[in-house]
């Protein structure tokens, strides 16, 4: 075997790295400590991972995203570009994911549901137990005194335990002169004949009503979401959100899926997801000053790709016709046979999912938004990375997912960014002077576009005839906004001269394909469900849309683009984050956790490549607002309105 010397100039410094002939250069970088973007997973489609060659050559697979300033310049992808010799490689300093953590910013916002009792309603509890000690005429042994205590205290039997609590048994029994507090897991606390487990022991007698700690964590394609929660008042204490860090293996699930499946690229994604919670656990827990340790039950939602990543369950089946996950119904699991830094023996329940693409973010968001319990016709969209959709009421519930892609995140996008300091989120275009407006979160000059910033921009220019239906720029508009660039003809939404970074921001031909085909996948995944039981767009009677993006949608710009259907706003309602709120009803009440369940087995799911349905409407969507534009009547209304404006 030959090995190759790779030295690397990074921002951080130079190293130096022997690999083997045929070693990828992101693999050589990846063992010197050097951690390369690869938004696609490692696919060479994003060019995130592009590094410039100072000495020697590399044998290059693909060379997609690169110009050719780029390759004359030494260019190269570091994921398609094989060592075969020694080599030098510059590194460019890579984009950080801008990281926002949100505490208790919105707790006071969550309403504990009516009527919560955690003696009724929760599966684990705090329990005060005094035990007669042990004598000469009663050698019991201590485990079984506990079993007994449990038995005529509580009409539990206590059958199982862990050997770490086992090891502890003894010292709290003695610590705490026979006086002990115990935490326990039970599906009942009716049941007699139900087996309970122990979780914690310690000496000494903790007041009943002192705060038992939970958390709901909803682990998203883009964020990572953790509500802590006291499960004795059932009120939540401190929330935060982090971009979930698998990111920079993959904006989507199925450029996931596929590192997943490359070395230990599955190991790497499942620690990956770990630190993106375990760091916002222990932020949440010094706002609320605990120890992690406390927190003994967790509520985890996501769809089923997220699952299998986090616990480390090969996923490549679900990308791969029939598209069959592993398991659906995860059983729960201690803390410590996962890796959250929580409490080891701390109960940790991964909701149910449906099928491949519909998860436990979906059938959680479902009891959230009551959508199972409604008499309405109620469509329900949670707008993300994944476009997952459910039609239905309390009679029925129809279910499928559609890849929208990264788009709408700020992904596929040439100046697309996620919503953070910088981005342009809302934008107005003059349909005379075709002159833009815009707002840029922070308040300071713009760096990039966020999703509501694109949905906003695609529809004033269609408006404003910068763009038409088939998202085709004019180029011979008097002004210099519309201009040909490297990617063909683009539009400039703020000049060099306005912006941090000193480059002209624009949107061009591209980026409006990857917005369009976002869209459109959407609009035709709740049109083929609407098929499938007769219920056209128009005869939905309220539109529910979830997921934290849904929150800052204009929902004009959403119908105008063909995102939503063209609805009367008042059935339009925006629910925010459902699945955590769904992880959280779920945490606090067993009921609730069996209603999910119940959701899971309820729903139809319809697998959108099964035939040519999808694709057909799929392709009707793919014009704005839609190749039929009778189906948007307000659009055309705005359209006339936009054209007769002096």
């Amino acid at each position: 075997m030959h090995m190759h010397r790779v030295t690397f100039d990074a921002p951080a410094g130079r190293v130096e790295v022997q690999v083997p002939t045929g070693t990828l250069l992101v693999e050589a970088a990846h063992q010197a400590g050097i951690n390369l973007q690869q938004p696609c997973g490692g696919q060479g489609r994003c060019g995130r991972c592009s590094v410039k060659i100072t000495e020697g050559s590399v044998r290059a697979r693909s060379s997609l995203r690169l110009t050719a300033a780029d390759l004359a310049a030494g260019m190269t992808l570091a994921c398609q570009s094989v060592v075969e010799g020694d080599v030098a490689v510059a590194i460019p300093a890579q984009d950080k994911i801008a990281r926002r953590l949100a505490t208790d910013r919105q707790a006071h916002e969550v309403a504990v549901p009516p009527g919560y009792d955690p003696f009724r309603h929760q599966n684990v509890r705090r329990v005060p137990l005094t035990l007669s000690p042990p004598s000469m005429e009663d050698q019991t042994d201590d485990w079984s005194r506990l079993q007994a205590a449990m038995r005529r205290l509580y009409g539990l039997d206590l059958a199982r335990v862990s050997l770490p609590q086992l090891r502890q048994i003894g010292y709290a029994l003695r610590a705490g002169n026979w006086q002990v507090t115990a935490v326990f897991e039970a599906e009942s606390w009716d049941c007699p004949t139900c087996p309970a487990r122990l979780i914690d022991i310690t000496p000494g007698l903790t007041p009943l009503d002192a705060p038992l700690w939970g958390v709901a964590i909803d682990i998203g394609t883009t964020t990572v979401t953790v509500w802590l929660v006291d499960l004795f008042s059932g009120q939540v204490k401190a929330q935060g959100s982090e971009y979930n860090a698998q990111i920079a293996r993959g904006e989507d699930v199925i450029s996931r899926i596929i590192y997943a499946s490359k070395n230990h690229g599955a190991a790497e994604l499942s620690d990956l997801a770990l630190e993106t919670i375990n760091d916002l656990i222990t932020a949440l827990c010094k706002r609320a000053g605990i120890d992690a340790h406390e927190i003994i039950k967790a509520a985890v939602v996501g769809n089923n790709t997220m699952m299998h990543l986090l616990l480390g369950i090969p996923s490549e089946t679900i990308r791969l016709s029939p598209f069959i996950t592993t398991i659906n119904q995860i059983p729960t699991m201690p803390a410590r046979e996962i890796g959250l830094r929580i409490h080891p023996e701390a109960v940790v329940d991964c909701l149910p999912g449906v099928a491949s693409y519909v998860g436990a973010d979906i059938t959680a968001g479902v009891l959230a938004a009551g959508l199972d319990d409604a008499e309405a016709v109620t469509l329900f969209i949670d707008v993300g990375t994944n476009g997952e959709i459910v039609l239905g009421n309390r009679e029925f519930l129809v279910t499928c997912a559609c890849s929208a892609g990264p788009a709408f995140e700020g992904g596929g996008v040439t100046y697309g960014m996620r919503a953070t300091e910088g981005a342009i989120e809302e934008v107005w275009v003059s349909s005379t002077t075709y002159e833009p407006t815009y707002r840029v979160i922070g308040g300071g000059p713009p760096v990039g576009l966020c999703g509501s910033g694109l949905i906003s921009l695609l529809a004033e220019l269609f408006l404003a005839g910068v763009i038409d239906k088939g998202g085709n720029l004019n180029t011979t508009l008097p002004t210099p906004r519309v201009r040909q660039g490297e990617h063909g003809a683009e539009y400039v939404v703020a000049w060099a001269s306005e912006t941090a970074h000193g480059r002209d921001i624009c949107l061009n031909r591209v980026d409006i394909d990857n917005l369009m085909r976002a869209k459109a996948a959407i609009y035709a995944g709740f049109s083929v469900l609407g098929e499938q039981v007769g219920v056209p767009p128009e005869g939905v009677e309220q539109l529910l849309v979830g997921g934290s993006f849904g929150k800052y949608i204009n929902v004009e710009k959403a119908i105008q683009i063909g995102l939503l259907p063209d609805l009367p706003w008042e059935r339009i309602h925006f629910l925010g984050n459902t699945a955590v709120r769904g992880a959280y009803l779920a945490l606090l009440d067993s009921n609730a956790r069996a209603r999910i369940k119940e959701i899971a087995t309820r729903m139809t799911y319809i697998e959108l490549s099964a035939d040519n349905t999808f694709y057909e409407a799929f392709t009707l969507a793919l014009f704005l607002p839609h190749t039929d534009l009778f189906r948007f009547p307000s659009v055309q209304a705005a359209l006339t309105t936009a054209r007769e404006l002096p």
